[in-house]
């Protein structure tokens, strides 16, 4: 497994710890869970995959964010779908937060 993500609040400039992750892989009726956990003081989320549960497919990130920005965000949850076609890479989905907007691109 080779999956982490990154969350960082760019209207502080610094990381969104704490922020509840959730990921999930597309099946015949919608989603099915996959893992759960949160970003640490770095506001990073590695190693949490559990083995056997990686494979190619279509998965989604979907960040609580109105656990970070509070109840009145504007943005309550940001999900992030992409696809692993090569399960011997790793895969890095940050995202960059901030009130009113967000960026997530393909990492390292």
């Amino acid at each position: 497994m080779s999956l982490s993500t990154h969350v960082l609040d760019n209207s502080t400039g610094t990381p969104a710890r704490g922020v509840p992750v959730r990921l999930e892989r597309r099946d015949g009726d919608g989603w099915s869970p996959v893992a759960a956990g949160a970003t640490d003081a770095d506001g990073r989320l590695r190693d949490w995959v559990p083995e056997g549960q990686w494979r190619a497919d279509v998965y989604r990130l979907v960040f609580d964010t109105a656990g970070h920005l509070g109840p009145d965000a504007f943005f309550p949850e940001v999900a992030v779908v992409f696809r692993v076609a090569d399960t011997a890479r790793h895969h890095h989905v940050p995202l960059l937060l901030s009130p009113y907007g967000y960026t997530t691109y393909r990492g390292s």
